[in-house]
């Protein structure tokens, strides 16, 4: 293996889990999602009726790498289908996946958010940016992720904890360009600035940030997104008082992350399991994919979600992504020494 990576913690037992799917059957794909089958289904009712493949979901949000493991070369699934380059590395380390190579992944998918053995695949984008209080902070007083570390921003950052995948592979992203120890004194340095404990997830940070119990919020861009269409009026008001900025964008860019997919060394119908992967990277399941979590398509050219291109232009860190999977162990290591929670 290129990287080894930390192994994901178990969640409930496989077991427990959605019951099996079927038994494999001619134009079938079996697909385990760590995606609610409700985000997903309208897209793959359209490879359905495109393809004459039927896809059969299990929808496994905890516990499906352990399943997988489990099932070893019994298992019925052809593909998996989940977020963050972290879970994706675990998965190819765990030795669940097997090499494709395909054309039409290697057009539609740039080279830095697929793996170079063919492994996974990145089909949507969302990058960790920061949040900032409109009314407490200009945005000439921010530029970088390693900024936030610097004494002048004391008492001021909230963040969710360091067992979070995102954080870990923001960390690693910062491992992989500026080394171990400027990432250790970074991630020191954000502790020592927290403004509370870190807790919840990244809306709530957001949700913080516009309560005035911090003023800078660390936090993904499709979280932000929901909460500017949320049917909920509390959420709907904390994002109209929080504006995102772009960090990085006179250096590197800003930190990308990707959902993903990739087909199991298990699969019963392999070509089939393919083919649900590269329409996953064509243009029409693209604009849907994406737009429908207020995320980014990996496809050149593809239109982007209105609220998403309310954001404005920026310009994206370019590291493989392969890169930052392998310096998940150093950066979950640097969170222990700092005892960042």
């Amino acid at each position: 293996m290129r990287y080894s990576v930390f192994a994901l913690a178990a969640g409930i037992s496989f077991s427990l889990l959605t019951p099996l799917v079927p038994a494999v059957a001619a134009d079938e794909v079996n697909l385990y999602s760590y995606r609610q089958e409700s985000l997903i289904r309208p897209i793959l009712d359209e490879f359905e009726k495109e393809s004459g493949i039927k896809v059969n979901v299990v929808f496994a949000k905890k516990g499906m790498l352990e399943r997988l493991k489990s099932e070893g070369m019994n298992s019925p699934a052809d593909a998996v289908l989940t977020v963050d380059i972290s879970r994706l590395a675990a998965h190819d380390e765990a030795g669940v996946l097997q090499e494709v190579t395909s054309d039409i992944l290697s057009r539609n998918i740039p080279a830095q958010y697929r793996d170079p053995d063919g492994h996974w695949f990145g089909l949507s984008a969302r990058s960790r940016v920061m949040f900032y209080a409109k009314d407490r902070v200009k945005p000439e007083e921010l530029s970088t992720y390693e900024d936030l570390a610097d004494p002048k921003w004391k008492g001021r950052i909230c963040v969710r904890s360091s067992n979070n995948v995102y954080n870990q592979s923001l960390l690693a992203s910062i491992v992989a360009h500026n080394g171990v120890e400027a990432a250790e004194k970074w991630a020191q340095g954000i502790k020592d600035n927290l403004a509370r404990k870190p807790q919840g997830g990244d809306r709530d940070q957001i949700k913080a940030v516009a309560a005035g119990e911090c003023d800078i919020a660390i936090g993904n861009t499709y979280y932000y997104g929901a909460m500017q269409n949320s049917k909920d009026a509390a959420e709907l008001e904390a994002a109209e008082k929080v504006t995102l900025f772009w960090p990085n964008q006179q250096g590197r860019g800003a930190h990308i992350n990707i959902s993903g997919a990739g087909v199991t060394k298990s699969a019963k119908n392999r070509e089939s399991a393919i083919k649900l992967i590269e329409f996953l990277s064509d243009t029409k399941a693209q604009e849907f994919y994406a737009s429908s979590n207020y995320e980014f398509p990996v496809k050149d050219g593809v239109m982007l979600d209105e609220t998403v291109a309310s954001w404005g232009a920026f310009k994206a860190d370019d590291i493989g992504l392969y890169d930052v999977a392998g310096a998940q162990v150093d950066a979950v290591k640097i969170f222990d020494r700092v005892g960042w929670r």
